[in-house]
């Protein structure tokens, strides 16, 4: 298959389609499950720790030219995501006291609450979405490719479930919520056929560009998921989640090398 084809199917599966699937669960539910989504969050943040210290990190420091331009692209590229995320918090001047990274709905209704929050997905998934072309363009067709893919798919779940039941609870039609949130899902092919070309030039282009959406990941990690599913589930076995997503990523990731 076409290496751009394949980029394409797979980031419009996990990402349009995750965030999608989040939306039919939100519907399926009508609410969300607080120690389902914790567990899921928890999982997701091991397994992408794991591809970004194990695979994408090592790649880009074998294809760089020079030792310290991985780290500091890498901290770069959280800065950045960091940078986005703030800048989308100012402008919906929309947060919650008690938790920031959610709607609190007090001068804006739950409709526009949904269609925010669905904005700042679309926004982060562009970084997010790099990792996936970059790693096509180091490895080709593969299962790194495939795992790291199935990752943003993960989670984007309880994006999609976030981003549907407040349009619902506002009297959307299913349909309607769950295409809006299947949208915010387009800009992960964006970013990933961007993340595709970068890497698939000079290798100092390549190293830059798992770098930074190495960074991208950290921050989806440090900053949304382990916090988010400390929020949604005061408990240790979350904890346990995000050492089985990591050793999953061991797994998969040293199974394929050795193959």
């Amino acid at each position: 298959m076409n290496p751009i084809l394949f980029v394409v199917l797979l980031t419009a599966a996990t990402g349009v389609g995750g965030l999608a699937l989040g939306g039919v669960l939100a519907v399926l539910l009508k609410r969300e499950s607080p120690r389902g989504t914790s567990l899921l969050l928890s999982f997701t943040a091991g397994l992408m720790l794991a591809i970004v210290a194990l695979d994408m990190v090592p790649e880009a420091v074998e294809a760089s030219p020079w030792l310290p331009m991985t780290p500091l692209v890498l901290v770069a590229g959280f800065a950045a995501t960091y940078l986005l995320n703030c800048w989308i918090d100012k402008s919906a001047h929309h947060e919650d006291k008690n938790n920031p990274r959610h709607c609190a709905c007090g001068h804006h209704d739950l409709h526009t609450a949904g269609i925010v929050l669905a904005a700042a997905v679309a926004l982060h998934n562009v970084p997010v979405g790099m990792a996936v072309g970059a790693s096509v363009a180091v490895e080709g067709i593969c299962l790194a490719s495939v795992l790291t893919a199935a990752t943003i798919g993960l989670h984007n779940l309880p994006e999609g479930m976030s981003i549907a039941i407040p349009l619902l609870h506002d009297g959307s039609r299913p349909w309607s919520a769950t295409a809006v949130a299947a949208l915010s899902g387009l800009p992960t092919v964006l970013g990933a056929l961007a993340g595709y070309f970068v890497g698939s030039g000079a290798p100092a282009a390549l190293a830059a560009a798992l770098a930074l959406a190495g960074g991208a990941m950290l921050y989806v990690v440090f900053f949304e998921l382990l916090p988010e599913s400390a929020l949604q589930w005061k408990s240790r076995w979350p904890i346990l989640a995000t050492v089985l997503g990591f050793a999953l990523g061991v797994l998969l990731i040293f199974a394929h090398g050795r193959h």
